[in-house]
């Protein structure tokens, strides 16, 4: 069974995500780096990693509930 995708929370509409970002040998171990914004939905996932980045207090942001 796969784990799912992380989801990431920011202050931020202007996002990046490179796969490494918590991985100790860097951005060689992930993919390469993409710009994203987060639109009305109030999230956007990465196309390479599915990682999730959430607006805080946003739409779609469950922990604001």
């Amino acid at each position: 069974m796969m784990n799912p995708p992380e989801t990431v929370y920011t202050d931020s509409h202007r996002v990046y995500c490179d796969g490494a970002t918590d991985i100790r040998a860097g951005a060689a171990l992930g993919h390469p780096r993409v710009w994203m914004e987060i639109d009305e939905k109030g999230y956007v996932e990465c196309g390479y990693c599915d990682r999730r980045f959430v607006l805080k207090g946003g739409p779609a942001d469950q922990q604001a509930a």
